[in-house]
């Protein structure tokens, strides 16, 4: 008789005001983000990028794209030919020589997976050859020389979409059926040599996520799945990681249209990216605790996420979330907002937002895809080609605090000057991508005379004011700029005022 573990919901306790929590697990300090909402210099595809890895100082990239092309540089210009395949220096962001061509029965690559010493990356998609070497949807590079492994070429007939390893074994997941012959029905596992192992799981449909968790005898998969081992499984499941047997269930986590596309873990928790499709889905994120399967928190953010990262007590996420007012810090129905922050401990959102575009391509336009982290630097790709609303396509990065990014925009202000001796200056707060409250710096004839100081987000500029005392009759020159501490906007138009002598 297989025992198996079987989850409910936890509901977590009220956020305090400071933004800390208190749980059954302890109280948590608050956190706020370490990366700065400007990107760095980055190099660009000309396509999609589904999927990034890291490992000994050089971050790869796989996806569907021909060329890359250097920073700043426009589509067609600077090109260098890059196959579906790249690799960069995960700190200056050069491209490396390191390149194979991924062609051939649909020619994209999908899934990328260091060993864990990072002698190793595992590189899984849909094609029939690498360079002009015939290949069958996954193969292994040797990080050192950028060559391919001659002894690991399994003989797999769909696309891989997901690849996680552990001392003992590798994991495979996505569309196939068959590998080497030997029914594999949307996951697999492999000895370290490259010999297919028994482990088996009979799932109906795509797995896009594999997150191995050896400390507890587990792999969580993820992806489109509705059955596994012939019992109900929605979306999100976790196996024995040597016979493929259920040992953990996660009933009415997600709807029946909802998908997993990526998996992330801490030293307790595991995060869950969900995309939904149509009515009464869930599309947010989901946190669960690794040793029990208990429900930590769900959000309730509509925009479906492609993937999720933690960072030091941070999940950062990818999506077109365009409505998360349920959840704390959260936001109103309105534009997509394609990257996230969120405190571990209580789901809240956290002051951080860079941006892209929905970017292009025939399948569904929401961003940012993939996510990874490398030498303190969060790496982004997807088939966006705008970020922060600058040209920049597939590909983009962002590094180490505090906060860079300027104030959006100089505030326009107004005068009242009915009183006498007295002039009202009204102005509408701007906001800033990385830093909540800004300081507004009131300049009375060159002279600055005031400096109040205001939090904002982009969907909530309250209305500011400041009343100047002056010699009745006199005449002025107000302007107005906004800095975050680091970087200001210039001062705004001179505003000519002329003060009262009588009511």
């Amino acid at each position: 008789m297989r025992l198996r573990k079987s989850t409910t919901s936890i509901v977590t306790a009220a956020a305090l005001a400071t933004g800390s929590l208190t749980t059954a697990y302890g109280s948590v300090a608050p956190v706020r983000p370490t990366l700065t909402a400007k990107p760095l210099s980055t190099w660009q595809t000309d396509g999609y990028v589904w999927t990034l890895a890291y490992a000994r100082g050089v971050v790869y990239v796989g996806g569907t794209f021909d060329t890359v092309r250097p920073p700043g540089a426009k589509p067609g210009e600077k090109q260098k030919t890059r196959k579906n395949f790249a690799a960069f220096d995960a700190v200056t962001g050069k491209l490396l020589p390191c390149t194979h061509s991924f062609s051939e029965i649909g020619g994209t690559v999908r899934a990328l997976k260091p060993s864990r010493d990072g002698k190793v990356l595992y590189i899984g998609g849909s094609f029939s050859k690498v360079d002009h070497t015939s290949a069958s949807d996954v193969v292994a590079l040797n990080t050192a020389d950028c060559t391919l492994r001659k002894n690991f070429r399994p003989k797999v007939d769909g696309t891989v979409r997901a690849i996680d390893i552990t001392d003992k074994s590798l994991y495979l997941g996505g569309d196939f059926t068959h590998i080497n012959g030997k029914e594999r029905m949307h996951i697999a596992s492999f000895s370290p040599r490259g010999s297919l192992q028994p482990f088996s799981a009979e799932i109906d449909q795509p797995v896009h996520a594999l997150l191995a968790v050896p400390e507890h005898n587990m792999v969580l998969v993820g992806g489109d799945f509705h059955h596994v081992n012939g019992e109900q499984q929605q979306a999100l499941v976790a196996l024995n990681p040597s016979t493929g047997s259920i040992v953990t269930s996660y009933p009415d986590w997600l709807p029946q249209r909802s998908s997993v596309q990526s998996l992330a873990r801490d030293k307790t928790n595991f995060y869950v990216a969900s995309d939904g499709r149509g009515t009464g889905v869930f599309d947010g994120r989901i946190a669960g605790r690794l040793d029990n399967g208990k429900m930590v928190w769900k959000d309730y953010c509509q925009g479906a996420t492609q993937a999720v990262l933690v960072y030091k007590g941070i999940l950062y996420s990818g999506s077109h979330a365009h409505y998360c007012l349920p959840t704390p810090g959260g936001f109103p129905d309105g534009r997509r907002r394609h990257f996230l922050a969120q405190s571990v401990a209580d789901k809240r959102i956290l002051h951080w937002f860079p941006d892209t575009d929905d970017g292009i391509g025939n399948e569904q336009q929401i961003g940012p895809r993939t996510l990874v982290m490398a030498k303190g630097i969060l790496w982004a790709g997807g088939g966006f080609t705008t970020v922060n609303e600058k040209p920049q396509q597939g590909l983009t990065r962002f590094g180490p605090g505090p906060g860079n990014a300027a104030p959006e925009a100089i505030p326009q202000i107004t005068a009242d000057n009915s009183r006498v001796g007295k002039i009202t200056l009204t102005w509408r707060a701007t906001w800033d991508r990385d830093d909540a409250k800004l300081t507004y710096q009131i300049y009375r004839d060159g002279v600055r005379v005031a400096s109040p100081k205001k939090s904002s987000v982009e969907w909530d500029l309250p209305e500011m004011k400041y009343t100047d005392s002056v010699t009745p009759g006199s005449r002025h020159r107000y302007t107005i700029a906004v800095t975050d501490g680091k970087n200001s906007t210039h001062r705004s138009k001179p505003l000519l005022v002329t003060a009262v002598t009588e009511k």
